[in-house]
């Protein structure tokens, strides 16, 4: 049974500035922001939309050591992104399915809403071992 983890947090940012980061600038950014766990982003397969396949590789004391990622919902006009964990990370610790999805919208014009649902599912009794927060770089960057 699939569960939801949500929350939201309000930055101090630009709306527009925000899904920068967030739809097109991330894997540069996140490798800055996160440098104490992800080493490196690489665009695997697609042009940054839907369907396109990412590779975060995690420094060496960082176990797993990769993660993959698909986007898989991609709105512009809705500031929408969501990632699912396809291989490696939670998906290696014994979850069967991760999705991370994002929804920006403006408070005001410096003042941006992060809604963040996360999904999840397992397949053995491991719940109270994982929380499904600690391998996601782009919800750690918002550090919500």
């Amino acid at each position: 049974m699939v569960k939801e983890f949500n929350t939201q947090t309000e930055l101090s940012v630009r709306l527009e500035a925000l899904w920068a980061v967030l739809s097109k600038d991330f894997i540069t950014v996140v490798p800055k922001v996160l440098p104490h766990i992800v080493k490196d982003v690489q665009v695997i397969e697609g042009d940054g939309g839907v369907g396109t396949i990412l590779i975060f590789n995690f420094l060496p004391d960082v176990s797993p050591s990769y993660q993959r990622e698909e986007i898989t919902e991609f709105d512009e006009s809705s500031h929408e992104i969501g990632l699912q964990v396809i291989e490696g990370g939670y998906l290696s610790q014994g979850l069967s399915y991760y999705k991370t999805t994002f929804k920006l919208s403006e408070i005001e014009e410096d003042k941006t809403l992060v809604n963040v649902k996360i999904s999840y599912d397992h397949e053995s009794d491991i719940e109270e071992k994982v929380t499904p927060t600690h391998h996601s770089p782009l919800y750690s960057i918002l550090d919500v």
